[in-house]
């Protein structure tokens, strides 16, 4: 996907799904591995944003605010069947709390590709790096 903040890393052997995401600032890195978790799962171009949900996630650093904020947005597809492809999210100064807004459609067969199902986010090697270009993070999806 062209500028969008995410890079697959696929010279890693593995089964589950490894992206390395980019952003200038906290939120836009959230979003970026939002993008790529249902990257993994479908076209995401193709998911129009009809239905929006509000969410709201705590955690006591920013990796657990981050694993929480995916584990959300993969509660919702599982328990609603809904692709998301818009993120509209605010992170307090504090880094503890996120606040949002989510928008796509319910889950169609004969619309949606459907590559793989992302069952969960896991913490292993999870760490939210910053530096003078923004943030990155290596994130590694449990399929």
């Amino acid at each position: 996907m062209k500028n969008a903040g995410f890079k697959i890393v696929e010279e890693l052997p593995s089964a589950d799904f490894i992206f390395d995401a980019f952003g200038e600032s906290l939120e836009e890195l959230f979003v970026n591995c939002a993008r790529a978790c249902f990257f993994a799962m479908t076209d995401i171009e193709t998911v129009d944003r009809p239905d929006s949900r509000d969410i709201s996630v705590a955690g006591e650093t920013v990796e657990d605010l981050l694993f929480a904020f995916i584990a959300e947005l993969i509660y919702l597809k599982d328990t609603e069947n809904i692709f998301l492809s818009r993120f509209e999210i605010e992170i307090a100064p504090d880094g503890k709390t996120l606040k949002g807004v989510v928008r796509g459609e319910a889950i169609d067969y004969n619309k949606h590709v459907i590559k793989t199902d992302v069952k969960a986010a896991t913490y292993h090697d999870l760490h939210v790096r910053k530096d003078r270009q923004g943030y990155s993070v290596r994130m590694i999806l449990d399929l």
